[in-house]
């Protein structure tokens, strides 16, 4: 495990690479999704697939877990799965992917602040620093795209809710069940969670009765895939990184999803403009500002 002020080892920026990919490609299949469900059934499916597809590869780590490990993990698959999956799926339905994606970014912000206040975690100006020019770009990112402006939209306020429970969640994993494994973490918090999301889902909708919608099977394979890839096995990756790393480093990964974002729009026939580059350098800068290595004293 490194400190903070080590730099993240190779493997971890790989890691942080990939969720970029996975999570970069999760509002669109929520935007998929949504053709044919409602916000609160498209969460319920997400958390529920998640959890159950990840129990038997945890049947055997449930030992591992101690009496004072249930009330964190509880919490952890609270605010680090449950409530984000609904309000990214409520907001998604009157806030354009693209915006939603860049509000996403408020999470490094948020667990700095969270872990400072909270945790007693040190902070460095060179951390803040990264975390501003990150910002600025996700500014230009949107203002590049007219139909993308980071207006006032109150539905906009449940993203920045659920930043707040990132980064609650991040700083509760690495400063209070750092002896538990990552999939331990990430299955077991799943887990408790996907059965209230199943029985919502068949007993509070009516997910049986719209099997006969055109959308349906398509619309279900995107959001299987958002629980399964994007939840679950994003998650193990995530709070992997976590571990090797420090929690800005970890976070970090909101400043990469917009790239990603951007990238797949132009491969679909979206336009590519100079603030579309410029905004793209500005994150990848920051996050390297935010995470590069203090040189020591001589």
């Amino acid at each position: 495990m490194t400190t903070s002020n080590d730099a993240p080892p190779l493997r971890a920026w790989l890691l942080l690479g990939l969720l970029a990919l996975i999570w970069g490609a999760s509002f669109l299949l929520i935007k998929k999704g949504l053709l044919a469900f409602r916000p609160d059934q498209l969460a319920a499916i997400r958390i529920a697939s998640a959890g159950f597809v990840l129990l038997p590869f945890i049947l055997r780590r449930f030992r591992t877990v101690q009496r004072q490990h249930w009330p964190k993990l509880i919490t952890v698959g609270m605010v680090g799965s449950f409530i984000p999956a609904f309000l990214f799926a409520f907001a998604q339905t009157q806030i354009a992917s693209g915006v939603t994606g860049v509000l996403n970014t408020f999470t490094p912000l948020a667990t700095l602040i969270i872990g400072v206040l909270l945790f007693k975690q040190t902070s460095r100006l060179q951390q803040w620093l990264g975390i501003v020019i990150g910002m600025a770009g996700t500014i230009l990112l949107v203002t590049a795209s007219a139909s993308g402006e980071l207006a006032f939209n109150a539905y906009g306020l449940l993203i920045l809710v659920a930043t707040v429970c990132y980064g609650l969640n991040l700083n509760l994993i690495k400063h209070k069940i750092s002896d538990l494994g990552a999939l331990t973490i990430t299955g077991v918090s799943l887990f408790l969670v996907a059965p209230p999301a199943a029985i919502y889902l068949f007993f509070g909708t009516p997910f049986l009765d719209q099997t006969t919608d055109p959308q349906f099977t398509f619309a279900l394979i995107a959001v299987l895939a958002l629980g399964v890839i994007g939840t679950a096995g994003a998650l193990i990756i995530f709070n992997t990184v976590v571990k090797m790393s420090d929690t800005t480093f970890t976070s970090s990964v909101t400043y990469l999803i917009p790239v990603v974002a951007l990238i797949l729009g132009v491969a679909d026939g979206e336009p590519f403009f100079l603030q579309h580059a410029l905004g793209m350098a500005a994150i990848l800068s920051g996050v390297w500002i935010a995470n590069r290595k203090r040189k020591s004293p001589a």
